[in-house]
C-alpha cells in the first residue's frame, strides 16, 4: 500500500500466495469544496476507487495460450506452485500420470477377462455363484489387509519408495491373474486364482495408500499436505482397491485426485477403443503385457525421481560412509584412527573438508529394493562393499542372544561356546558391565559379533540397544557408529589374514570392544558427529525424521 499525490490517493496492490501481483486499486479522497461539506446528500463524501489492473474474475477474459496455461495450473497443481512443493514434484507427477494412463487401459482388458470368467453371456451362469465368489474375494482381501498392515506397517514410511513400486507390482500381478481366469477350469482352481488376485489387490491398497501419503508429506513445503494429496493423487482405502465386481475398473480409476482423474478419464476413452478392437487371444495378451511393462517402467521412473530428505537405513549407509571416507582424520588406507594428528583435527574443526552428499546425489545411488538392515560401505569410484547387517531397537534378549531371534546370525551360538540359554536365565560372554560404562553418556548400546567362525569381510552383525532417552539424533549416531565399527573390523580382519579361525574367544571379544571404544571416541571428539549432522542439514537433509526402525522397537531403562 502506498500514499501518493496531494489528494491523498492510496494505491493497494493485491498479491497471491507467492507475492505475485494480481490487481491494483487506487483510492482517491473526495474533492474539497462545498459539496464535500454538505453531508446531507448521499455520496457527496464518498471516495473513489479506480481499478488499474483488474483481477481475472472481474474483467473480460481473453483465452490466450498463457491464460489457458494459468487456468490449468490453478486447477491441477497446488496453490502457490512451484514454491509450495519440492523440486522433484513435477517429474514424479509426469511419470505418475503416464503410468495411470497405461494402467487404466490394462485394467479394462483385465475387467473384460473377469466378466468372461464368471460367465457373462453364458445362460447357464448363476448369479448366486458370482455373488459368492465376490464375497470370497472380499473376505480374503480383508484378511490380507490386516495381516500385511501388521507385518510391514512400521516400514511403510521409511521405505515408501520401495512400497510405492511394490504396490503396482502387486496390482499388475492381480491383473495378469484376472486375464488368466477364463482359461482356468471352473470350480476351485478358478476361485483360487481370483481370490489370489483379490489378495494382491488388497496388498496394493495398503502399500500404495501408505506410501503415497508419505510422498505427499515429502512434496508439501507449506504444510499443504491435504491439498497436495488431493490435487496430486489419492489412493483409496484398501476396501476400495478390491474389484467391486463386476462393475469396477482398475484402482487408478477410483482415485478422486484432479490429475489422475483426468488422466484416467482419457485412459478409459482410449481403452474403450482398445477393448472394442483388441479381441483375439494373442492380441489381448500382447497388448496387456506391453501396457503392464509401460506401467511398471513409468512407476520405476517416478520413484527414481523422488529425492527423499529423510535418512532411512540405505540412505544412512550411503551418506555416512561417504562422510567418514572423506574425513582426513580417518586413514583411507587402513581405516584406523590417527592418534597423533592433533593439528589435522584442529584444522578439520575449523574448516571441515568432508564430502556431504545431497538428497539428489543419494537418489541416484540408492536402490529401490534393498535388503533390510544391510550395512554397505559406499565410496566414490568404488563399488559398494557389504559389511554385514544391523538391527536397531532390539530387545535385550535379542541383544544378548541374537541366534534365537535373528536370521542374520544363525550360527552365533556355535561361535561363542559360553552362550547358553534356559527358560529363566541366559549366559552370555558379552561384557555388559564394560559396555554399560562405555555407553553411559550415550542413548544407545552397540555390539558387533561375527556370524561365522571364520571372520571375514561381510559377516559382521551389529545390534543396537536403544535407551528410553533415545532420539532421532542418537539413532543416527548409533547407525553411523555401527557402520564405522563394522568397516574397521572388516578391514582389520582382512589385513591380519583372518581367514583362519580366531585364536581364542577372549581375544575376539577384546578386539571388538577396543574397536567400539576407539570409534566412539572418534565420533565424540570435538563434537565430530554433531558437525556431521550440521553438514547434513546444510546439504538439505532432515535428520529430525525417524526412519531407521522398520519394526516396532524396544527401549531399556538403565
Amino acid at each position: 500500500m502506498t500514499l501518493t499525490g496531494t489528494n491523498n490517493a492510496i494505491t493497494f496492490t493485491e498479491v497471491d500466495d507467492v507475492n505475485h501481483p494480481r490487481a491494483t486499486y487506487i483510492y482517491s479522497a473526495p474533492a474539497a469544496g462545498p459539496a464535500h461539506l454538505n453531508h446531507g446528500k448521499r455520496g457527496d463524501s464518498w471516495g473513489r476507487v479506480d481499478v488499474a489492473n483488474a483481477p481475472s474474475g472481474t474483467a473480460a477474459v481473453s483465452w490466450s495460450p498463457k491464460t489457458l496455461l494459468d487456468f490449468l495450473i490453478d486447477v491441477f497443481l497446488p496453490a502457490g506452485y512451484p514454491h509450495s512443493v519440492t523440486d522433484d514434484y513435477v517429474p514424479y507427477q509426469i511419470f505418475d500420470s503416464l503410468q495411470a494412463f497405461s494402467s487404466s487401459i490394462a485394467g479394462l482388458l483385465s475387467s473384460r477377462a473377469v466378466l468372461q470368467g464368471v460367465g457373462v453371456g453364458n445362460a447357464s451362469a448363476s448369479p448366486t455363484s458370482a455373488l459368492l465368489l465376490h464375497i470370497l474375494q472380499d473376505s480374503s482381501g480383508r484378511v490380507a489387509t490386516i495381516l500385511f498392515a501388521h507385518r510391514v506397517g512400521t516400514a511403510l514410511e521409511p521405505e515408501c519408495k520401495m512400497y510405492r513400486l511394490a504396490a503396482d507390482v502387486f496390482n499388475d500381478l492381480a491383473m495378469i491373474l484376472d486375464c488368466l481366469s477364463p482359461m482356468i477350469p471352473a470350480g476351485a482352481p478358478r476361485v483360487t486364482v481370483l481370490s489370489t488376485a483379490g489378495v494382491l489387490r488388497a496388498l496394493c491398497g495398503v502399500a500404495g495408500g501408505s506410501s503415497k501419503a508419505s510422498l505427499s508429506a515429502h512434496f508439501s513445503r507449506w504444510g499443504n499436505l491435504a491439498e497436495v494429496n488431493a490435487v496430486s493423487h489419492r489412493c483409496p482405502p484398501p476396501s476400495q482397491t478390491r474389484r467391486t465386481w463386476p462393475y469396477s475398473a482398475h484402482y487408478h480409476l477410483q482415485k478422486d485426485s484432479s490429475q489422475e482423474t483426468i488422466i484416467s478419464l482419457i485412459g478409459m476413452l482410449v481403452g474403450s477403443f482398445v477393448v472394442s478392437h483388441v479381441t483375439g487371444f494373442a492380441a489381448t495378451w500382447i497388448s496387456l503385457l506391453f501396457l503392464l511393462a509401460l506401467h511398471l517402467g513409468m512407476n520405476y521412473a517416478a520413484v527414481r525421481s523422488v529425492q527423499m530428505t529423510s535418512l532411512n537405513r540405505q540412505r544412512a549407509n550411503i551418506v555416512f560412509s561417504t562422510l567418514l571416507a572423506s574425513d582426513p582424520d580417518l586413514s583411507s588406507q587402513f581405516l584406523t584412527i590417527h592418534p597423533d594428528h592433533e593439528h589435522q583435527k584442529n584444522d578439520t574443526h575449523d574448516q571441515p573438508s568432508w564430502r556431504t552428499l545431497t538428497p539428489a546425489q543419494v537418489a541416484n545411488q540408492e536402490k529401490i529394493f534393498e535388503i533390510d538392515g544391510i550395512l554397505r560401505w559406499s565410496q566414490a569410484a568404488a563399488a559398494p562393499q557389504t559389511l554385514g547387517s544391523c538391527q536397531i531397537g532390539v530387545s535385550l534378549q535379542q541383544f544378548l542372544a541374537p541366534s534365537s531371534s535373528s536370521s542374520f546370525s544363525s550360527s552365533s551360538s556355535s561361535l561363542i561356546p559360553g552362550l547358553r540359554a534356559t527358560p529363566r536365565s541366559l549366559r552370555t560372554p558379552i561384557p555388559l558391565p564394560h559396555l554399560s560404562t562405555l555407553f553411559s553418556e550415550e542413548s544407545y548400546i552397540l555390539y558387533l559379533s561375527p556370524t561365522s567362525k571364520r571372520i571375514r569381510v561381510g559377516n559382521w552383525h551389529a545390534r543396537i540397544l536403544l535407551k528410553n532417552t533415545s532420539t532421532t539424533h542418537s539413532q543416527l549416531k548409533a547407525w553411523a557408529h555401527a557402520l564405522l565399527a563394522a568397516r574397521i573390523l572388516s578391514r582389520s580382519s582382512s589385513s591380519s589374514h583372518s581367514s583362519a579361525a580366531v585364536s581364542t574367544e577372549n581375544e575376539m571379544l577384546e578386539s571388538i570392544v577396543d574397536v567400539l571404544d576407539r570409534t566412539l571416541q572418534f565420533l565424540n571428539e570435538n563434537g565430530r558427529f554433531e558437525r556431521y549432522v550440521a553438514s547434513l542439514v546444510d546439504a538439505g537433509w532432515d535428520p529430525s525424521v525417524a526412519a531407521l526402525e522398520t519394526r516396532s522397537g524396544r527401549r531399556i531403562v538403565l
